[in-house]
């Protein structure tokens, strides 16, 4: 991991989820494993929310390639998140093209940097949609 996200994590966990660097965008941390490794990373990454759900944003700063932490929750899907000092056991997926555009249009109104991000990379820039996971009691319908 580079020292500056690193540096960002410590503030991050440090600061109960602010980061001055981000004063105006809000940070979540992805605990994901990775897809080859197997190892447990984390991420900082900014997020945008749908609902109960949070959206991270595949962009690596413009880059033509997708980020390893996008890799990652396609191939394992369950992972957790940090949002100011609470945890939470996410499941992860891409968004569809009609709910991409949608929510696209949202994050660009927000923060249109993501757009500017998307013109430079040549490419979609896919939305990961990281919805609360179901606890087994949950799923069985026994609340």
């Amino acid at each position: 991991m580079s020292d500056w996200n690193q540096k960002v994590i410590e503030e991050f966990r440090a600061n109960n989820g602010r980061v001055a660097a981000f004063a105006r965008q809000p940070l979540l941390l992805l605990t994901h494993t990775g897809a080859k490794s197997g190892k447990q990373r984390t991420n900082p990454l900014a997020y945008f929310r749908d609902g109960d759900r949070y959206v991270v944003v595949a962009s690596k700063g413009g880059a033509p390639a997708n980020p390893d932490w996008y890799y990652n929750l396609i191939a394992n899907p369950r992972a957790v998140i940090e949002v100011g000092n609470e945890k939470l056991e996410v499941v992860a997926e891409q968004a569809e093209p009609v709910e991409r555009e949608r929510i696209f249009a949202m994050i660009n109104d927000l923060n249109p940097t993501f757009k500017e991000y998307e013109k430079k990379a040549g490419r979609i820039i896919p939305l990961m949609i990281l919805s609360p996971a179901l606890s087994d009691v949950e799923k069985s319908g026994n609340k």
